[in-house]
């Protein structure tokens, strides 16, 4: 499967299908090589991203926000080969979205708080200084946003 039809086929979904894709996309694309724990951290920062807002109001378009998750970084030709990890990454999806489902105080959170992650041995973003949550695998997860969850017109957090 190429990048460019899953982001394509996102686009055709109604929004609650979407979401698990380009979830499962970014997991796929930032931690294929991880632990299950190290992949539902990753989705869980996009997650915790589409509650805020901040980067967009579904999991789609925070993952496909200009330089933020691998779906904006890479080119749309590059290919997802691996069905075992891809599999794995659907499967961390719909797990992390179910958990973050759950009402907040009763959320199982991998990385409380975590707004980014890097992979320090090959990047060294300007925003390294700011508080660690968590080293998991080869990402390490950081508090450089305090998210809050957005409110709607109703005044329920999402």
């Amino acid at each position: 499967m190429e990048l460019s039809f899953l982001l394509w086929l996102a686009t055709l979904l109604p929004p609650a299908q979407a979401e698990p894709l380009c979830l499962a996309t970014t997991v796929y694309l930032e931690a294929r090589n991880q632990s299950e724990l190290g992949q539902r951290a990753v989705a869980e920062v996009a997650l915790r991203r589409r509650d805020s807002g901040v980067w967009g109001g579904d999991v789609c378009q925070v993952v496909k926000a200009p330089k933020q998750f691998a779906p904006s970084l890479l080119p749309p030709s590059t290919r997802l080969k691996n069905v075992k990890a891809w599999e794995k990454a659907v499967a961390v999806a719909f797990a992390a979205q179910k958990e973050w489902n759950r009402p907040r105080g009763e959320r199982r959170e991998v990385v409380p708080g975590a707004s980014h992650f890097a992979a320090m041995d090959i990047a060294n973003p300007a925003w390294a200084h700011y508080p660690q949550v968590a080293t998991i695998d080869d990402h390490t997860f950081f508090r450089v946003n305090r998210l809050r969850p957005r409110e709607d017109a109703a005044g329920e957090r999402h």
